[in-house]
Order: C-alpha cells, then structure tokens, then sequence
C-alpha cells in the first residue's frame, strides 16, 4: 500500500502538468480537440490554469475557430470605461463584452494571430474586414496596437490607419491628438487623431448626426455619423 502511495505521490507532479498543457488557450485550441462545437461560451486560459477567462468561440464565419475579444449587439453593456476595467475585461461572454488587453496581449504573445472583424447595420447589411496579422504589445508600451493584411470583405479598411498606436481611455490619454480622444468621443481604442474606427463608442441606432462621431463606428463603410447594429472583433491562429 506505501509503494502505491508513493507512486501517486511521485506521479501527480506530472498529471498537473499535463492538465496544464491540455487546458485551452484560445477557441482555435477548443475546436482542435472536438471539431463539431458549436458557437458559443467557452472557457479558456490565456496566461495560465489561474487565468480562466470565458469568451465566446464563433466556429462559424470564415472557418471558424476564432475568439471573440470585443462584441457589440445591443448596448446592453456600458463601453465608456477606465483603463483598468479595459486591462482587465469587463461584460458578459454571451452578450456584450470586452475579454481585457492583458489577456489579448498575453495570447499574442503565444501564437501568431489574424484578426476578423465582422459588422451588420440596421438594415440588416452585413460585412467584414479581415487582417491577416494582428499583436499587441505589453502593458509597459501601452499595449501598442501592429496589424496588417487587409483582405476587404464589403467593410472597407478602417483599422489600418489605427496600427502603431497605444491604446487609450478617458483616463490614461496614450493618442497623438492634442485632445484625449477617448473622452472626446465618448470611447477607448488604439486611437491616432483620432479615429476611423470606434468600435467601443456609445451604443446609437443608425444615422445620428446630433453628436458627431461618437457611435460604434467604421468610417470606411457608414462614415463618422452612423452607429453600427453590431460589431466583433475576433481573432485565431495563423494556420
């Protein structure tokens, strides 16, 4: 019975380690293990067994497995918030949401990654932009935003004038404006001067030219005045 004992005791150093290496990183890791998961709430650990976060996996557009790290559906969920809240990910995986930039750095960092973002008006028009190249830098650079690769899919490139810039909220003004831009238009993003694209912006329905430029917005599809019914921005590795 000892030397069973012992033989446990020796062993379970090793099951440990790998139920670590089995714990998934990323959706791409989940629809790896069972090909036939539907879209939906998964749980992933994108810095290690302490750091379970739950987003949502699309396994349907464009070949699936991507991780969903920011989504707009219904404002529902407040976007207008501090750098804190921005690191750490704030809303709900089955609803609106934003995963956290350390964990988005942190699974840059692992895996080489592309980028789709995927939109829909509220005329029930529906397209896409797709980048083949996406990262983030850490923390200590101001989680500076690199992409790459556009492949246009009816949305136009909104992004691109966005990449190389640090990210911003309406407390820790990292944009090259002289204005903060995060609270100047009522969001946070990688903002330059401030934006084409503002995705994390306040939840309007269509055309709204009351306040300029403050709505979930792609300029390179409905211009500065027009707030988007939905939006995602999602990534997977590079195959």
């Amino acid at each position: 019975m000892r030397s069973n004992n012992l033989f446990l005791v020796l062993l379970a150093p090793l099951l440990t380690s790998c139920q670590k290496l089995l714990l998934p990183v990323d959706c791409g890791d989940i629809y790896n293990d069972d090909n036939s998961r539907p879209s939906g709430v998964y749980t992933i650990y994108p810095i290690g067994a302490t750091s379970a976060v739950q987003v949502y996996c699309d396994m349907v557009s464009e070949g699936g497995r991507w991780t969903v790290f920011q989504r707009r559906m219904d404002g529902t969920v407040n976007f207008y918030r501090g750098w804190d809240q921005y690191k750490t990910g704030f809303g709900i995986a089955a609803g609106e949401y934003w995963l956290g930039l350390e964990s988005l750095y942190q699974l840059t960092l692992k895996k080489r990654y592309e980028l789709l973002v995927d939109m829909e008006d509220f005329e029930g028009n529906k397209v896409f932009a797709r980048y083949s190249s996406f990262s983030i830098d850490p923390e200590s650079s101001g989680y500076r935003l690199h992409v790459s690769g556009f492949t246009d899919g009816g949305a136009g490139d909104s992004l691109s004038p966005h990449s190389g810039m640090k990210f911003s909220t309406f407390d820790k003004d990292q944009d090259s404006d002289t204005r903060n831009c995060a609270r100047s238009f009522l969001g946070a993003f990688w903002y330059d001067s401030c934006h084409y694209a503002n995705p994390n912006g306040v939840y309007r329905r269509g055309a709204d030219s009351t306040v300029l430029f403050v709505g979930v917005e792609w300029y390179q599809w409905k211009g500065n005045n027009y707030s988007l019914k939905s939006i995602s921005m999602k990534i997977r590795p590079v195959q």
